[in-house]
């Protein structure tokens, strides 16, 4: 009687560690499996340019980069190398903002990051040029910011400091920080 009670209870150990094992492995492909589908692009394009518009019709924006890819259960897009043209309210002047990396977000923010330039189509305009390590953008309000260090050129002058925001909707920029102006004889 010994026996076959020490026979049952090996049997239904060696049993129950078999099913550990196989469910422990199970889980860990299942997880390692749904990481590969997020980290896996759910479409790409390659030499983009899309226009996207307002409800009213307007024009609301324009992008265009080298590449894009959708990650959909993640809910971002990235750009490579990407341009936005931005046509504010009341037909004020567009602006372009160039960068080596973006990300678009799904509350339509747009994080850009390696070499940003803020660029005026308008030559007239007293600000022509930002460049920054990186700049955020909100599509909706065409308001664009940074912390970081800011480079601002302009007719006649050169501006170092940190901290912006500017609201292409009204051309007003706030510079947070201001670290030294060079002016240029014209």
């Amino acid at each position: 009687m010994n026996r076959i009670y020490g026979a049952t209870i090996s049997f239904f150990l060696i049993a129950l560690a078999t099913y550990g094992l196989l469910e422990w492995y199970g889980a860990k492909t299942e997880t390692n499996s749904i990481l590969n589908k997020a980290n896996n692009p759910e479409f790409i394009a390659e030499n983009l340019n899309s226009d996207i518009y307002k409800a009213s019709g307007a024009l609301s924006y324009n992008v265009e980069a080298q590449r894009m890819e959708h990650y959909a259960q993640l809910e971002v897009t990235h750009f490579e190398f990407p341009k936005y043209t931005l046509y504010p309210k009341n037909n004020k002047p567009t602006w372009q903002v160039t960068a080596n990396e973006g990300t678009l977000y799904n509350n339509n923010r747009v994080k850009l990051e390696n070499r940003v330039r803020l660029i005026a189509t308008d030559k007239e305009s007293l600000i022509q040029e930002v460049h920054g390590k990186n700049l955020e953008m909100d599509l909706k309000t065409n308001i664009i910011s940074s912390e970081q260090t800011i480079l601002i050129l302009g007719k006649g002058f050169t501006m170092y400091g940190s901290g912006l925001i500017v609201d292409l909707n009204t051309t007003q920029m706030t510079l947070t920080q201001h670290v030294q102006t060079i002016y240029k004889k014209i």
